[in-house]
């Protein structure tokens, strides 16, 4: 049965281990709009207004697009793990790669409302996990994953 929370924490033999981050083109823009932002409040003036806005704002983009890319896909020892959620490797059933060009069907007339969906919009393709454990509710997850071939195979290995 597939558990949420921050209870057992994965520690053990990685398997699989990937990290969503959010791609180094995203930043140069947004850290533009920070720099513009602290100068907008700057305007010339001494003292702490002429550094304070841009440690601030240019800080404040940098976390933000450090909690976008938090997430984490992992398969240590006997589980996999998306984000906090995580799913025993004996419930895994058939497993599928979703390609990129596929999300589309996949997030919207072929996604049933019972499953776990953890969608990232910069990672292309996604990986279809069903559950073969019939006292859960939920059909399969649905997640993004940068290298789907390899979780694949670590799952199917189980």
């Amino acid at each position: 049965m597939a558990r949420q929370g921050n209870a057992g924490r994965p520690g053990g033999r990685v398997r699989f281990d990937q990290r969503l981050s959010v791609p180094l083109t995203w930043y140069p823009l947004p850290l533009l709009g920070a720099v513009l932002m602290g100068a907008t409040v700057h305007r010339g003036y001494p003292g702490v207004r002429s550094w304070l806005p841009y440690v601030i704002t240019v800080g404040v983009v940098i976390v933000i697009a450090l909690w976008l890319g938090r997430l984490r896909v992992r398969v240590v020892d006997d589980e996999l793990w998306v984000g906090d959620a995580h799913l025993p490797l004996r419930f895994v059933g058939d497993v599928e790669v979703v390609p990129a060009k596929a999300k589309r069907v996949a997030l919207g007339p072929g996604l049933d409302p019972a499953a776990f969906l953890v969608h990232r919009g910069w990672v292309g393709p996604m990986v279809r996990v069903h559950l073969a454990d019939p006292d859960d509710p939920t059909p399969y997850w649905l997640f993004s994953v940068r290298d789907p071939e390899k979780l694949v195979d670590v799952l199917r290995q189980r």
